[in-house]
């Protein structure tokens, strides 16, 4: 295996171990925790510290980061299953595990420390190393194949989407013309290019210029965006009733995905017009974040690449029936229930602007665009 490559500080850890407590303190059975993200397995050392009788999934579809973990988790190897897989393959870890239900996941977004520290990974812009970004270095199609092979149209598709590259035209011909010379080959060589693309006046701020490109490339060589919005539903449908989901991201597309799933599952599908709360339209989770949370100041100073993340919480509370404006029951799925009204706040999105809480709990304030954008650069710390 060799020596361990990475720096490796969990992000948020305390507040990761505080909101899956209460659903890991089962009692009456040994509690399962997923870890969906495994890396280099700081935040399930320090879950299987904490609980003794929890036994963990770590996926991970990076092979050295599952050595790693392996090695470090080894003290609790009676109580670990690692299983090296995308997390949107859940659902067949856990029919070849024989579990029909978990109680807590983690997801913990983005590149990890091992993939960004390491210097042959490829997914760095501040050294010189060869273009492969791949998470799985076994399988997939690398950067230096995207950017040296896709059509011009579809680079600059992956610059604005991926990467909200603006000056994603500008960079794609200035691509096109070092490739027409000579294959683009290194990180170093690649980040001169968008560097040169981009004007000077933009490049004076905001950071390393390149970190937007290369954050679009390492999102399209890893199918990232695609691969979570099919894994965080079936996550959600693998949690048992009390079951905690915990999502931790890192640039702003991935905790819109987040967000928005999760505010689907915490509010209500009736039709408006319904006068009862029909069995199976309540709300099956509640949000247990108000809006994305942050790292603090000191977590910061101590953890730089602490600086971008947003955390999101969500707990299974099963099926449930409106019996008046503000409070909700457990309902088992049985008769459906009168509603009285107005309801528009427990299940309208339009709810906010009448100052009402809004389905995410955001109360009725002006929506903002959130600006914490992460980089490659600030990555994670799993």
């Amino acid at each position: 295996m060799g020596e361990l490559r990475g720096t490796h500080v969990p992000v948020l850890l305390e507040r990761c171990l505080e909101l899956l407590a209460p659903a890991l303190e089962t009692g009456d059975r040994p509690a399962v925790h997923v870890d969906a993200t495994l890396g280099l397995g700081g935040h399930a050392e320090a879950v299987l510290a904490a609980f003794p009788t929890v036994t963990l999934v770590g996926l991970d579809r990076d092979e050295e980061a599952l050595a790693h973990s392996r090695a470090r988790l080894s003290r609790f190897a009676d109580r670990i299953h690692l299983v090296h897989a995308v997390y949107d393959e859940l659902p067949a870890v856990l029919d070849q595990l024989e579990l029909s239900g978990v109680d807590t996941v983690l997801f913990d977004l983005g590149v990890s420390s091992l993939q960004l520290d390491a210097p042959d990974r490829g997914f760095s812009y501040a050294r010189d190393t060869a273009l492969d970004m791949r998470m799985d270095q076994g399988r997939g199609t690398t950067a230096e194949e995207v950017v040296n092979d896709y059509p011009p149209g579809d680079l600059v598709r992956v610059l604005r989407e991926y990467g909200e590259e603006r000056f994603a035209t500008r960079i794609v011909s200035a691509i096109v013309r070092e490739r027409g010379r000579r294959r683009i080959t290194s990180s170093a060589r690649l980040a001169e290019l968008v560097e040169t693309a981009i004007p000077a006046a933009t490049r004076r701020t905001g950071g390393n210029p390149a970190k937007r490109t290369f954050q679009a490339l390492r999102i399209e060589v890893n199918e990232e965006l695609a691969v979570l919005r099919r894994a965080l539903p079936a996550a959600l449908d693998a949690l048992r009733v009390g079951g905690r989901l915990v999502v931790m991201s890192y640039q702003s597309l991935e905790d819109r995905i987040t967000k928005q799933t999760l505010a689907g599952r915490a509010r209500s599908t009736a039709p408006l017009e319904l006068p009862v709360e029909l069995p199976g339209t309540g709300p099956t989770f509640r949000l247990l974040s108000r809006g994305a949370e942050q790292a603090s100041e000191a977590e910061i100073a101590a953890n730089p690449r602490a600086a971008s993340v947003r955390l999101r919480a969500a707990e299974h509370i099963g099926q449930v029936a409106v019996t008046s404006v503000g409070t909700a029951t457990q309902d088992k799925g049985g008769a459906a229930r009168e509603r009285p009204r107005p309801v528009r706040a427990l299940h309208q999105p339009g709810a906010a602007a009448h100052g009402r809480s809004a389905p995410d709990g955001t109360a009725g304030r002006k929506r903002r665009r959130d600006r914490g954008r992460g980089t490659d650069e600030q990555g994670e710390g799993r």
